[in-house]
């Protein structure tokens, strides 16, 4: 994390930078709390600014969530199209490589699909957060569609499974229930994958 948006106590960020602080922070912030307990007066806290002063840059909590939401969607297809790459030739294990991707970036940023696709930002209609959103289920689909579900119903179905799995993992990790283990994030990124390679191997319907 950068030194603008180091959380409590950090450096306020200089002149002219406070937008990106306060998205830059909306990520922490968003991995300690999650949605529900996502405050700008708390990003306005951590970065030493006044609780007016986000709003000079976002007209409500809302607006800053979903520059948010599409940056966060923009990182995970990157993400995603990384770890497919790094997986070989083989389709099923492209997509498998997926639910490892999602881990890391839940991991590592704190926002996940609760937030990219987050009911409450539907009605602002943003159109970053909507070409974002489509752009990454683009390429899932197209994953999924090498890897032998051609057909769009089907396709979101085992989607559906595959980051259910991955989410669930996550959700996991976040409330210590893997703890026993002694697990790194990457350790439950890679149990993820093989889960999800296990899910794509049978078949599952």
């Amino acid at each position: 994390m950068t030194d603008a948006a180091s959380g409590a106590g950090g450096e306020r960020p200089a002149r002219g930078q406070l937008r990106s602080a306060l998205i830059a922070e909306s990520f922490a912030l968003l991995s300690e709390a999650g949605m529900a307990g996502f405050s700008v007066a708390e990003l306005a806290r951590r970065l030493g600014v006044s609780t007016a002063a986000p709003y000079r840059h976002f007209p409500h909590r809302d607006a800053l969530l979903a520059v948010v939401a599409a940056q966060a969607a923009d990182e995970l297809a990157r993400s995603i199209e990384a770890a497919a790459q790094a997986a070989g030739p083989d389709p099923i294990d492209r997509l498998a490589a997926t639910a490892g991707a999602y881990v890391r970036h839940v991991s590592d940023r704190g926002a996940g699909f609760d937030v990219i696709f987050a009911r409450e930002l539907r009605p602002l209609r943003d159109a970053d957060v909507a070409r974002a959103g489509r752009d990454l289920m683009t390429l899932l689909l197209d994953l999924a569609r090498q890897a032998g579900h051609a057909d769009p119903s089907r396709a979101l179905l085992l989607l559906e499974q595959l980051f259910a799995l991955a989410h669930g993992y996550v959700t996991l990790d976040t409330e210590d229930f893997l703890t026993r283990s002694r697990l790194s994030p990457e350790d439950v990124a890679t149990r993820a994958t093989r889960a999800a390679r296990a899910l794509l191997r049978g078949n599952v319907t």
